[in-house]
């Protein structure tokens, strides 16, 4: 029986506590996914041993100036003479990581010449120097 002074208040439904299940489902999708990464090599225990030294690439500088002079190690050189100049600075090293600073206003065919003669000598890897951009 329901009396003439108290009126009923509108059923509503309060969704604040499904918006928190929600994000707590999310929360844990998003962790449990971080733990499904694939790892490239098995797990292993690596021994140990006091003579252990990191090992370091040699790297040797090619420079090409915006008039198209070449140098190597800031020793002028020409292109023909880059393969034995690169060579003999690598030494009885097994790779050597040949970096090449152009400038911007190189010819693109000098820039070319000179990445293939370095590509021509054995066990150096070749890699090009540029700034970073904003």
């Amino acid at each position: 029986m329901q009396l003439p002074d108290e009126m009923d208040t509108p059923a509503e439904i309060n969704i604040v506590p499904m918006i928190d299940i929600i994000f707590s489902i999310l929360a844990f999708v998003i962790i449990s996914t971080l733990f499904l990464t694939r790892s490239e090599g098995l797990p292993v225990n690596l021994p140990s041993a006091q003579s252990t030294e990191p090992q370091k690439t040699q790297q040797i500088n090619v420079t090409v100036e915006a008039d198209g002079d070449i140098f190597v190690d800031r020793q002028p050189t020409e292109v023909n003479d880059l393969k034995n100049a690169i060579s003999g600075l690598m030494g009885q090293a097994q790779e050597s990581l040949v970096i090449i600073n152009a400038d911007k206003a190189v010819e693109h065919g000098r820039v070319v010449a000179v990445m293939d003669k370095v590509r021509q000598v054995q066990g150096a890897k070749l890699a090009i120097a540029a700034t970073k951009s904003d």
